[in-house]
């Protein structure tokens, strides 16, 4: 493997993935606990706009590989993962809605495995539902993580924990299609 700008990217995304963590088991006298929230939710921020951008620069310089195909939705998973944990470990995310978008995710990814396998990939590309899903939780997460106050009116973590909702029975009805398209074809292969 060649190292490139886009991979590159991607391999800073998971490096962030311990840093976003750790951000929360710095002592207290290092970093307060709105610093901290502040500290995580640019963090993530900037991991997914390097998401953005990988791909982007992947396209634009003709640097696309097929190992950075596999590992950009890797690393985007792990982030996500980590993020989810984090705010679990904060009580700001039920642990029955981080294990229904981590569990889809392992699941999904279990699947189009497979179906790339059988020469099916293209019937579980990504559709419009699960772009919409991933929108929804990459707004919600920073907002789970700022949790604070913004002003008198807005409420990062109430506007987060609806969206985190959206996100996951959006989780769950993609997962749902991805499954109906695949069905046919593990009756055939019975």
């Amino acid at each position: 493997m060649r190292m490139n700008l886009p991979n590159f990217l991607t391999w800073l995304r998971i490096i962030a993935i311990p840093l976003l963590m750790a951000i929360y088991y710095v002592p207290e006298h290092w970093l307060s606990m709105p610093e901290r929230n502040l500290a995580a939710t640019i963090l993530f921020v900037a991991a997914a706009i390097t998401d953005w951008l990988d791909g982007y620069l992947a396209r634009r310089l003709n640097q696309q590989s097929a190992f950075g195909a596999f590992l950009d939705p890797v690393a985007d998973k792990l982030m996500v993962a980590a993020a989810l944990m984090v705010l679990v470990e904060l009580d700001r995310v039920s642990a029955l809605v981080a294990a229904v978008i981590v569990g889809r995710e392992i699941a999904i990814s279990a699947l189009r495995e497979w179906m790339a396998k059988v020469g099916e990939a293209r019937s579980v590309a990504v559709n419009f539902l699960g772009k919409i899903k991933t929108v929804s939780q990459m707004v919600a997460i920073p907002m789970l993580l700022y949790f604070d106050p913004i002003g008198t009116w807005f409420q990062p973590f109430r506007v987060g924990t609806w969206l985190i909702y959206l996100a996951a029975v959006l989780t769950l009805a993609s997962m749902f299609y991805y499954i109906k398209l695949a069905l046919p074809r593990a009756f055939r292969d019975g």
